[in-house]
């Protein structure tokens, strides 16, 4: 039968399977519309049955606030050719608009939620098929507090969302949401760095001044000292503020509020390798390539001055 490129298109725009896929499906289904999408579903769920065991190493994060809430997401791919794709960036949107909306309590849930009547973990399966590559959610964190901000930073690999004890100036937050991206820090500050991540560190810094030659009965003070330095580098409030070297965050924080603290963030990177994990602060890699930061914060981490 004969096949007009008006159906075509219009299976196109609702499938974004290609033009080819789209004709076919129309073919099989003998001009009927829902059973040609059904057609491409279906070969959505089988390519992605078979590419279940490809490595999914590029991708797209996403992040955004809204008053008092914000949400983070990576839906990765195969390739950076694909993850640079309007129709991917767009879908990965879509995913992240739905998670804000509902602010689901973890990825599971997130993968259950209908976005136009059917579920996204649905949605990428199928979107598997359309675009020949396998796609997964990668990360999805959120952050509740009385104040956010997200950032993403340019190419869609890096993003941040920060929640704050109290309303801010919008420089000031996205000031330590940058700040966050640039810096990757582990926790909000240095009591908050969980007990195996200061174990290794001490470790660490006993076994460098042992191969320096120093005194066993100096070993302990010399490794605290390091273990100073890291967290000065490593949690955020004490690291100095990349815009002025001289202050640290938290400094840069009460010039403009007094009261103001960070409660809260969460990181998301692609192609980052390292693996901590713990009660309230983790980093986690899926496949060795993609990190999330997440940071949950219950009461604020410095008291208010007096």
């Amino acid at each position: 039968m004969e096949i007009k490129a008006a159906e075509v298109m219009k299976l196109r725009h609702a499938t974004n399977a290609g033009m080819m896929d789209c004709k076919n499906a129309l073919i099989e289904a003998e001009g009927d519309f829902d059973k040609a999408v059904d057609i491409i579903r279906k070969k959505g769920l089988v390519v992605a049955s078979k590419r279940a065991d490809r490595e999914a190493k590029e991708g797209c994060v996403l992040a955004v606030a809204e008053g008092k809430k914000g949400v983070m997401v990576s839906l990765n791919c195969e390739t950076d050719f694909v993850a640079k794709n309007e129709n991917f960036i767009n879908f990965t949107r879509q995913i992240l608009d739905c998670a804000l909306a509902n602010m689901p309590a973890d990825k599971e849930a997130l993968l259950a939620l209908n976005i136009e009547g059917r579920s996204i973990a649905d949605q990428i399966a199928e979107q598997t098929g359309v675009i020949g590559e396998k796609l997964e959610l990668a990360y999805y964190g959120k952050v509740e507090a009385e104040a956010t901000v997200a950032y993403i930073h340019p190419g869609n690999k890096l993003a941040t969302v920060i929640g704050f004890n109290k309303e801010a100036d919008n420089q000031v937050k996205r000031d330590v949401a940058m700040q966050a991206a640039a810096m990757a820090p582990v926790s909000i500050d240095k009591d908050d760095v969980p007990a195996d991540i200061v174990a290794h560190e001490l470790e660490i810094g006993k076994e460098k001044a042992r191969e320096e030659g120093k005194p066993e009965n100096m070993l302990e003070k010399i490794a605290q000292g390091r273990l100073n330095k890291f967290f000065q580098e490593a949690t955020l409030l004490n690291q100095a503020f990349v815009k002025e070297p001289k202050e640290t965050v938290k400094t840069y924080i009460q010039s403009h509020d007094k009261d103001l603290t960070v409660t809260s963030f969460r990181l998301c990177k692609q192609a980052f390798s390292t693996v901590h994990q713990a009660e309230g602060t983790r980093k986690c890699c899926f496949n060795g390539n993609f990190s999330a930061i997440i940071c949950p914060v219950k009461v604020p981490l410095f008291s208010k001055p007096a």
